[in-house]
């Protein structure tokens, strides 16, 4: 590699270094590399819908500080202690065992700290599973931070793991399958050691999946890499120059046919997966997020798509990729972002599979897709769109689920997300003046894989411009619908709202499922709870189908007002807040055997780094918040997942060190301290022997 030197990498970007973070823990370096400054930019949805009009007064109010006396005012003294990690001897929850279940087994909850370490409870450890640049497949090279490649980036571990899904393979093997997000150039290259262009295509293949085999280690919960990457057969990269074949109505239409690709049916790469799932018929669903990001112009943009691109946020002011790929270039390929922003599918149990991008699931920031069957066999796919003020969308196959194990009966169930209904929800407040933010929804249909029930719009025109297409039938605007997945164990479906700092705006004004319009921070763990504007802290949203998944209908409540127990506004499922941890941000979500929620967050406003915390859904203890695990210097919480009979919590450790004014040679964090800088990677968390 010619080594030639490279002014200092924040110049390289237009990222001011600073100490002052502009979301909460979230820094001006994690906002520029992972979503393109969104929050800099005016809603893409710029329509007025949405709005529980009969919620819009005083009566929205009144309801905040009902939640906030409900608990007694000993919830201010309470709270603060809580803020400081010392909950009551109440916040114990009873278990029926202690071998190691993580649904049953008691914890003294984790203090909200500032720590470089993942902090886990009291009688639990973790163990590193895998790290950026760790070898994926046989005859990758050993990771150097000064000797990247692109051509070994597509042979190692990608940088920021975020979605975590492990299937298993034997008694005690299984596949794990993890996103890389997003990369950050600031910390992963030396100075003096990359042109730009080197740097562009080493981070561009840090992007895409990692399919790693995994063996159990000798403590019952723990999990290892297979060491002996010949014999990991299952092992595969996928990355920015992987085909991935299009599939359901819109493939081959117009829109998707690019230079690279003029059949319109097959696309290089996929972008900023966050989120995802894990399918019944065993594959593993990826959602294509902030992918707008990513697209420069060399010249004028396509007068066809103005209102396309805007309402998705593309600019073409994106990472200067096309100076490396031309068809990262609006000017010469505007038909190129058509094909990123949706659901992929990749089948980890068959390595030389083609992974597909579903059309039929639409085209927005996905966050994830998550599957549960219908009583009436079909499968239904939950998704949110993670921007502020959009919507939460539902699937429901054409065709019923399959169980036999046969290949028959697989090859089938690999087809159910190619046909079906796609819907987007709408939120009805009860009105009423119960204390309580509830009420009723439904599902409106945008589109079957044969028929458009939006007016002025085609299957493939609402497939692809899904956006465009809900703003058509009145759905209701949401706090950035992160995650959203349904719960096997009491039929119910979560959604993670993680915040919005414009709600109460004129463009975006409170409803009941969308409630405050100012909430509670801290600069630190026990500093003074100030003010802030806009839902800042999040919720946590539970919907209860109507007839089954399949169905029309749902009724829908707020489990959780995210935020400090001190703060009036916040709600923990009517438990008495003496004995929750604060939370803040919702992002991702999972459940035990048990139906447990389990939470990560992204982003904390009460000062203490992100965590995973643990959350009764049903009995005395129904929203019992309770931090099992705090993350590192910088990072983020990602891709919770319990496994192996509740014995294994799999979380990915993101971002940790971005910190404003961090560099490769200045860093904030050198998480998991194996080297002299971060390594985001993907950690197990099991009871200690």
């Amino acid at each position: 590699m010619t080594q030639t030197p490279s002014r200092p990498l924040l110049s390289l970007t237009p990222v001011t270094p600073t100490t002052t973070n502009r979301h909460g823990s979230r820094s001006r370096m994690t906002c520029f590399f992972r979503c393109g400054n969104a929050c800099d930019h005016a809603e893409p949805n710029r329509t007025d819908n949405g709005h529980i009009q009969d919620e819009i007064t005083k009566a929205v109010q009144r309801r905040s500080v009902l939640k906030g006396a409900a608990v007694g005012t000993g919830a201010f003294v309470v709270g603060t202690g809580a803020a400081s990690g010392g909950l009551s001897a109440a916040a114990v929850q009873p278990a029926r065992a202690t071998s190691g279940d993580l649904a049953t087994s008691p914890f003294k909850a984790v203090a909200p700290n500032k720590r470089d370490a993942v902090t886990v409870a009291e009688g639990f450890t973790t163990s590193v599973v895998m790290r950026w640049g760790d070898r994926v497949v046989a005859g990758a090279p050993a990771f150097d931070a000064a000797k990247q490649t692109p051509e070994a980036a597509r042979q190692q571990f990608g940088y920021n793991c975020d979605y975590v899904g492990v299937l298993p393979t034997g008694r005690d093997e299984a596949v794990m399958v993890v996103n890389h997000e997003y990369t950050d150039e600031n910390l992963m290259f030396p100075a003096d050691t990359y042109t730009p262009a080197q740097i562009k295509a080493i981070a561009m293949s840090n992007h895409g999946m990692s399919v790693v085999e995994i063996r159990r280690g000798v403590v019952p919960g723990d999990w290892r890499a297979e060491t002996n990457l010949r014999k990991a057969k299952l092992n595969r990269r996928l990355h920015i120059e992987t085909e991935f074949k299009i599939v359901g109505p819109a493939a081959g239409d117009e829109r998707l046919m690019t230079i690279d690709d003029p059949s319109g049916r097959s696309a290089r790469g996929t972008l900023n997966n966050c989120a995802g799932g894990s399918t019944p018929w065993g594959t593993v669903l990826s959602g294509e997020e902030n992918f707008n990001q990513y697209f420069d112009k060399s010249g004028a943009l396509d007068a066809r798509y103005t209102a396309q691109y805007a309402r998705y946020g593309i600019t073409g002011t994106g990472k200067g990729w096309s100076e490396v790929d031309s068809r990262f270039d609006l000017t010469l390929d505007p038909h190129e972002p058509h094909r990123f922003g949706w659901i992929v599918e990749v089948d980890p149990m068959s390595p030389t599979s083609t992974p597909r991008k579903h059309t039929m699931l639409g085209r927005f920031k996905h966050e994830g897709a998550n599957i549960v069957i219908a009583k009436n066999g079909k499968a239904v796919a939950y998704m949110g769109d993670d921007e502020r003020g959009d919507y939460i969308y539902r699937f429901v196959s054409a065709e019923k689920f399959d169980p036999a194990r046969t290949a028959k009966a697989r090859r089938h169930n690999l087809t159910l997300l190619t046909k079906g209904t796609l819907s987007v929800a709408k939120f009805s407040g009860d009105g009423s003046e119960d204390g309580e933010y509830d009420g009723t929804g439904q599902w409106l249909p945008l589109c079957t894989d044969t028929t458009s029930y939006v007016e002025g719009m085609s299957v493939a025109d609402v497939l692809i411009f899904t956006r465009l297409a809900a703003d058509k039938v009145g759905p209701t605007k949401m706090d950035r619908p992160e995650d959203v997945e349904p719960n096997l164990v009491n039929g119910k479906v979560y959604a993670a709202l993680t915040n919005n700092s414009n709600r109460g705006k004129p463009e975006l004004p409170v409803d009941e499922a969308n409630p405050l319009a100012s909430s509670m921070v801290r600069a630190s763990p026990g500093a003074p709870l100030t003010s802030a504007s806009g839902n800042r802290n999040g919720y946590v949203l539970e919907m209860t189908p109507v007839g089954g998944h399949a169905a029309s209908r749902f009724t829908w409540d707020l489990l959780l007002v995210c935020g400090d127990p001190a703060a009036a506004e916040t709600y923990f499922g009517g438990v008495d807040k003496a004995t929750v941890s604060p939370i803040s941000c919702p992002d991702n979500v999972t459940f035990d055997n048990e139906g447990q929620l389990w939470i990560s967050t992204d982003g904390n406003v009460l000062g203490s780094n992100d965590g995973i915390f643990r959350v009764p859904t049903q009995g005395p203890l129904r929203g019992q918040v309770r931090q099992f695990v705090t993350m590192p210097r910088g990072a983020e919480a990602c891709g919770p997942l319990i496994y192996d009979k509740n014995r294994s919590l799999f979380f990915a450790v993101q971002h940790p060190g971005e910190i404003d004014g961090a560099t490769f040679e200045n860093q904030a964090s050198t998480w998991p301290h194996t080297d002299d800088f971060p390594r985001p990677s993907v950690v197990v968390a099991y009871r200690r022997r």
